[in-house]
């Protein structure tokens, strides 16, 4: 094989890569594992790791042009996915193609843990945007407010305002089965 062929190839270890400390309302932290950062011929998405502390959440948004992964590996919450909240525990998959609101709420006493994947990259620039550096091992700092541009932020990397109409309006809306659900 033609060495000058292959792609890039590597391997992030737990506490490696850009880490960041989260405002209100997650309380946790985002380690950005696999980038353009890592190397500029990584092209088309972005994944890593984030923490929600015990009680925090991913405030509900949704992306005009972007598919997500999320996967649980460690806590105890639920996603809610167009208003229906499902459980989201060590092993649950989630994917969410554009135009679908979403959230992430830890329920749970620890932090609750996921890979995220998303297709095209660049939420690593919002994390970046809004949390404050992180060092692995360090403590982390008093809960600290979302900054004040955060609506511009959120426009500048990939995410859709609420407000916005999607095309086709409810054309894209997931299908959820009654096994998916959480009991009030």
């Amino acid at each position: 094989m033609d060495e000058t062929a292959r792609g890039p190839a590597f391997v992030v270890q737990p506490d490696e890569g850009e880490s960041y400390w989260q405002p209100v309302p997650a309380n946790g932290y985002a380690e950005v594992k696999v980038s353009p950062r890592n190397d500029p011929s990584i092209d088309g998405f972005s994944s890593g790791v984030q923490a929600i502390g015990p009680g925090g959440h991913v405030r509900e948004h949704w992306h005009d042009a972007h598919e997500e992964l999320l996967f649980c590996f460690e806590g105890e919450g639920r996603v809610r996915l167009n208003g229906v909240d499902h459980p989201f525990r060590p092993g649950t998959m989630v994917y969410v193609g554009p135009w679908n609101k979403h959230s992430i709420h830890n329920d749970g006493a620890d932090d609750l843990k996921m890979t995220w994947l998303l297709r095209p990259g660049g939420l690593e620039d919002f994390f970046q945007a809004i949390g404050r550096p992180r060092k692995a091992g360090e403590a982390p700092p008093e809960p600290f407010p979302r900054p004040d541009n955060v609506g511009e932020i959120e426009a500048a990397t990939v995410f859709t305002r609420l407000d916005a109409s999607p095309p086709g309006e409810g054309e894209h809306l997931a299908e959820v089965g009654p096994q998916d659900q959480l009991s009030s």
